[in-house]
C-alpha cells in the first residue's frame, strides 16, 4: 500500500503535463508523509487548494456553461462576494438537468442550471451560502483530502499506463468528491446555519434557508436526479434540518418584532 502512494505521490511531483504545470510540489515532502501512517495529514493545505484549482478546470473543461441569462442573475446574487477564505471570487453555472451545486476553498462556486431553474433567488442563495458553509467549516477540504488519499492507495491509479493517466483518474475521483460529497449531520447542520445567516446578510428573508430544503426533500421524492436522491435519501435526517431552520427563522422574527 505504502508503495502504491509512493508511486502516485511521484507522479504527481514530477509531471511535466501541462494541467499541474501550476502546482509547487515538494517531492521530498510527500514522500516524507506517504511514509508515514495514512491520515488526512499526509497532503498540505496549499497543495489541496491547488488540486481543487486544477480539479474545477477539469470540471470546467468537461461541462457546456450556461447561458448569459443564468451567469448574470449570478452574478447578481453574489455581487459584493470578492474571496472564499482569501481567494478571489470566481463563478459558472453549468448546462445540466441535474440539481446541484458546490464551492471550493479556491474560490471557485458553480452552479448548475437546473438547480436555478427550480429556486427563487432567496432559495437559491441560501443553497449558495450553505456550500460557502461547508468551505468555512473545512468540510469540502477534508472530503478533497480523502477522495485524494483513497485515489491515491487504489490500484487502479497505481497501475496506471501513463502519468497522464493517473491523472485523469485522481481529477476524476476529486470532481466527483466536489460534485457530491457526503458530508455528516453535524457538518449539514453548520452548513445550513451558513445559509441561513448568508442569506441574511445578503438581504433575503429568515425562511429562504428552511424553503429551499423544502423544495429539495420533495422532489427528492419524485425526482429521477440521482443527486437529489442521494443528497436528500435519509428523510428524517433532512425533516430535522429543516425543522432547525424554521425554528432559527422565527426566532429571528420574534427577535426583529421587539
Amino acid at each position: 500500500m505504502k508503495r502504491l502512494i509512493l508511486i502516485t505521490i511521484a507522479a504527481l511531483s514530477l509531471c511535466s503535463c501541462s494541467i499541474l504545470s501550476g502546482i509547487n510540489w515538494n517531492p521530498d515532502g510527500l514522500a516524507s508523509a506517504a511514509g508515514k501512517a495514512i491520515t488526512a495529514a499526509s497532503i498540505s493545505d496549499e497543495q489541496i487548494v491547488e488540486l481543487s484549482r486544477q480539479t474545477v478546470l477539469s470540471l470546467d473543461s468537461q461541462n457546456i456553461l450556461a447561458g448569459n441569462e443564468y451567469q448574470n442573475r449570478l452574478a447578481r446574487l453574489l455581487k459584493g462576494i470578492d474571496n472564499i477564505n482569501g481567494m478571489p471570487v470566481n463563478f459558472k453555472v453549468y448546462k445540466t438537468d441535474e440539481i446541484n451545486a458546490f464551492a471550493c476553498g479556491d474560490g471557485s462556486i458553480r452552479v448548475y442550471s437546473a438547480l436555478m431553474d427550480v429556486m427563487s433567488d432567496d432559495e437559491l442563495i441560501a443553497i449558495i451560502g450553505h456550500e460557502l458553509g461547508h468551505v468555512k467549516h473545512q468540510d469540502t477540504k477534508k472530503a478533497l483530502k480523502n477522495a485524494y488519499l483513497a485515489s491515491a492507495a487504489r490500484d487502479v491509479v497505481g497501475s496506471a499506463g501513463s502519468y497522464g493517466a493517473m491523472i485523469s483518474a485522481l481529477l476524476g475521483d476529486m470532481g466527483e468528491a466536489l460534485a457530491s460529497a457526503q458530508f455528516s449531520q453535524a457538518q449539514e447542520y453548520r452548513a445550513d446555519e451558513s445559509g441561513f445567516e448568508f442569506a441574511l446578510e445578503r438581504g433575503f428573508g429568515p425562511h429562504s434557508m428552511e424553503n429551499a430544503l423544502n423544495k429539495l426533500l420533495s422532489m427528492s421524492g419524485s425526482s429521477s436526479n440521482s443527486v437529489v436522491a442521494h443528497m436528500f435519501a435519509s428523510h428524517p435526517q433532512t425533516e430535522k434540518r429543516i425543522e432547525k431552520m424554521k425554528k432559527a427563522a422565527e426566532s429571528y422574527e420574534s427577535r426583529s418584532s421587539k
